[in-house]
C-alpha cells in the first residue's frame, strides 16, 4: 500500500471487545484516535487537492485512497481479476462525478466513503447479474507477486489464509459480507462503514457481529479454515496492478 495511505492494522483481538484492563483501553483509544486523524488529514489533503486541479487531484485521492478500494473489491469479489475492474469501474465513476461537482461540494466530500460507497453500489448491481456470467478463476489462482525477501514458508502460509477466508467470506450474505469486510479488511470505523451502506449504526454492528458468528460456524463445519481467527486479524491490504495515467482513468 502507497505510504500516504492509511493502512489496515493487524489485531488479534476483535475490534469491539472490551480491553484487558484501563491501560489497554487508553492504549486502543489512542490509537484509534491517531488513526480517525490521519484519516481525516488525508481526506482534507485530497479535497484540497481536488479543489485547486481536478485532474491533479484526482491522482492524489486515487494514490491515498487505491490499496483500501482495491483490498475492499477483493475481499467482496474473492476473486483477483473481478476485484481489479470492480476496484477500477470504482474509480472511472469516481473521475465522471467529479467533472460535475463545484467547489462546495468537493470541499464537503468525504472521500475514503465516497469511493466505497461507489464500489459496494457496483458490488451489489453486480450480483444481480453473476448467474449470467461465465466463472471466473479463483483467487488462488492469481496469487500475489513474491516478494524476494519473504520465506517461502510465509508466502505459502498467506496464500492460504487468502484463500481460505475468500472461501469462507463467500457464504456469507451480501450485506454481512460487505459489513465484516469493511471492518475487518478495510478497517473502517462503524460510522463510516454506515455511511457507506446507507444504514444505521446500530444495523452495521449487527450485520458485524451476525457476519462474524456465521464465519466461526463455517469455520467449525471446515475445520481446516479458522475463520474466527483470519476475521479478526484483518488480513493485510493488497496492491492493485492498475494504474492511472495523466490522474485520470
Amino acid at each position: 500500500m502507497d505510504g500516504t495511505t492509511p493502512k489496515a492494522r493487524a489485531d488479534t483481538r476483535h475490534p469491539d471487545a472490551a480491553p484487558d484492563n484501563a491501560t489497554g483501553a487508553a492504549g486502543a483509544g489512542a490509537g484509534a484516535g491517531a488513526r480517525a486523524a490521519a484519516a481525516e488529514d488525508t481526506a482534507a489533503e485530497v479535497t484540497a487537492a481536488l479543489a485547486r486541479d481536478l485532474d491533479a487531484g484526482f491522482a492524489a485521492l486515487y494514490q491515498a485512497y487505491r490499496g483500501a478500494v482495491f483490498s475492499t473489491a477483493l475481499r467482496l469479489t474473492g476473486r483477483w481479476a473481478e476485484a481489479e475492474d470492480l476496484a477500477a469501474e470504482a474509480f472511472l465513476r469516481a473521475y465522471r462525478a467529479l467533472c460535475g461537482y463545484g467547489p462546495r461540494r468537493i470541499a464537503e466530500l468525504r472521500p475514503r466513503a465516497w469511493l466505497l460507497t461507489i464500489l459496494t453500489n457496483l458490488w451489489r448491481n453486480g450480483l444481480r447479474t453473476a448467474a449470467r456470467r461465465p466463472p471466473t478463476g479463483p483467487l488462488e489462482d492469481a496469487p500475489d507477486p513474491p516478494d524476494p525477501a519473504e520465506p517461502v514458508e510465509a508466502a505459502a502460509a498467506r496464500h492460504e489464509t487468502r484463500r481460505e477466508l475468500a472461501a469462507l467470506l463467500a457464504g456469507l450474505p451480501a450485506t454481512q459480507r460487505a459489513a465484516v469486510v469493511l471492518r475487518h479488511v478495510t478497517d473502517l470505523p462503524v460510522a463510516e462503514i454506515a455511511t457507506v451502506l446507507d444504514l444505521p449504526e446500530g444495523t452495521v454492528k449487527s450485520h458485524i457481529s451476525r457476519g462474524l458468528a456465521r464465519l466461526r460456524a463455517l469455520a467449525a463445519e471446515n475445520p481446516d479454515q479458522d475463520a474466527a481467527q483470519d476475521a479478526d486479524r484483518r488480513p493485510a491490504s493488497h496492491q492493485p496492478r492498475h494504474h492511472t495515467q495523466g490522474g485520470t482513468p
